[in-house]
């Protein structure tokens, strides 16, 4: 039985990853129950992070998070995990999130929105910030499945490079150039945002 929800503080150090990851690799061979509930616990809210950002969709993404520690509990027996346990969980989160997307045809469209007349500074200032956040979340989702998967887990998971690769079993490169198609995608999206924005307010 998996333990309750568990919310941690995102952003451990490299240290701190490899100590969690030594704890986890005794306790899977002493204690089955701990082991689960640390891997849990660790991992739990990061995961669902990553993966709502992918489905745009929280309880999906939840139930998605938990169908995968469900499974490695049902296979703990037969399981054979040649990386980290936190490249495991990434990798079987993410090809979850794509495997639901496939499966309901979940295509965001992109609409454009009628720009609000500013009332006051402060109104604007705070219309404009929500403005951006709208289009760089409209930019993420405008992105290729994969594209978007490294761009969110190195920008909003802080995972390196290397961490990525082995988490998707693809090359450090490939993870290089598809963050550089990525960031060039932003700044051609939102360059033709903010060219629209200056239009109107000056």
């Amino acid at each position: 039985m998996l333990p309750e929800k568990a919310h941690i503080q995102s952003g451990m150090s490299y240290q701190e990853r490899n100590e969690v990851e030594t704890q986890l690799l005794m306790l899977r061979k002493t204690d089955e129950t701990k082991f689960i509930e640390l891997l849990f616990k660790q991992y739990y809210s990061p995961l669902c992070r990553t993966v709502n950002r992918m489905v745009n969709d929280t309880d999906a993404a939840e139930d998605l998070v938990q169908d995968v520690f469900m499974k490695m509990w049902n296979n703990r027996q037969t399981l054979e995990i040649n990386f980290s346990f936190k490249s495991y969980l990434y990798r079987s989160a993410i090809n979850a999130a794509l495997n639901h997307l496939e499966k309901n045809k979940k295509n965001v469209a992109l609409e454009d929105s009628n720009f609000i007349e500013p009332t006051s500074s402060e109104a604007d200032e705070q219309l404009h910030y929500s403005e951006v956040q709208q289009r760089v979340q409209e930019a993420t989702d405008a992105l290729p499945p994969a594209c978007k998967t490294i761009f969110v887990l190195s920008r909003h998971e802080n995972m390196s490079y290397k961490e990525i690769a082995e988490a998707l079993q693809i090359s450090p490169k490939t993870v290089e150039n598809q963050m550089g198609k990525a960031l060039k995608h932003f700044r051609e999206y939102l360059n033709v945002y903010i060219k629209h924005l200056f239009s109107i307010i000056l």
